[in-house]
């Protein structure tokens, strides 16, 4: 049965994550590793205050640890995937679980977009659930500073940019419910370029290894294994809009049969289910739910 694993991005992070994985062997390498490159604890992190997990600054590295130690496990189970993909921060997990790059290479990656991304200040987002979509998208059009970030499904996107504009759509667009989001920047916009721009500089001199497995990026959801195209479509990412709907629309036509949510949450099945009727569905956020 062909299998895509889908790793799950910022919001899915619970507190107590984590805490379960550090009996096994593979876990404790990789978490000592984490804290060597990080300079603090990611168990730590997620054993303790909410709201501190809950910044960008944390939030990040942490699911990427646990999502790499999830991916670990299951290969050292003998489980492989047909196809990779990620919301957001997943990326990094699917390119690191397609051997793109290693472990400790996603993670300063992802270190430093942690640290751009939680600078950005002057930013809002907000999701909409079941809003008319013609006319969301004539009101974004009609508003400067302000874009669609992630289009996750056809019932659920997400609206980034200034505050004001952000207001202004929100004010104008009917929708049964909207969600503004914990976060201090407009992620997934043009309002970032500069902190896109630091970024590209330091993935630039970075060594991308051709994939093992076919990657559908967030911006670009057309499968490949290509090093130099996944490359530039992460460069692309911290700007460009999380096209989710369309990566799920994707893995049927691929011949995909079931997905693997690996990391906390149930947040990519959720809109999987809503999107891919008939799709297998399978959670993998603790070592209880690893298959044998």
């Amino acid at each position: 049965m062909k299998t895509a694993w889908v790793f799950p991005g910022q919001g899915s992070q619970t507190v107590g994550m984590g805490g379960d994985l550090q009996t096994e062997p593979l876990a404790q390498k990789r978490f000592q590793q984490a804290e060597a490159i990080l300079g603090w604890s990611v168990l730590d992190r997620c054993q303790g205050d909410e709201t501190e997990l809950a910044r960008t600054l944390y939030t990040q590295p942490c699911l990427y640890v646990i999502e790499c130690i999830l991916v670990d496990l299951l290969r050292d189970r003998g489980h492989q995937p047909d196809l990779v993909a990620g919301h957001s921060l997943g990326e990094y997990v699917a390119l690191y679980s397609a051997g793109v790059f290693d472990f400790a290479t996603g993670l300063r990656l992802i270190q430093k977009r942690a640290a751009l991304m939680d600078s950005s200040a002057n930013g809002a987002m907000a999701a909409l659930i079941g809003a008319d979509r013609d006319q969301l998208e004539q009101v974004l059009a009609n508003t400067a500073d302000v874009v669609l970030a992630n289009d996750n499904s056809a019932a659920q996107v997400v609206i980034s940019g200034t505050p004001t504009a952000v207001e202004t759509v929100l004010g104008q667009v009917k929708a049964k419910r909207a969600v503004r989001l914990n976060v201090s920047g407009a992620f997934h916009s043009p309002l970032i370029a500069d902190a896109a721009a630091e970024f590209a500089q330091v993935l630039e001199p970075i060594a991308f290894q051709p994939a093992q497995v076919p990657v559908l990026s967030n911006v670009e959801p057309q499968a490949t294994t290509d090093a130099a195209v996944l490359k530039q479509r992460l460069a692309a990412q911290m700007t460009g809009q999380v096209r989710w709907r369309e990566i799920c629309l994707q893995l049927p036509e691929l011949g995909i049969e079931q997905a693997w949510e690996v990391g906390p949450g149930n947040v990519l099945t959720g809109l999987l289910k809503r999107t891919c009727k008939g799709l297998g569905l399978v959670n993998i956020g603790q070592l209880a739910d690893l298959p044998s």
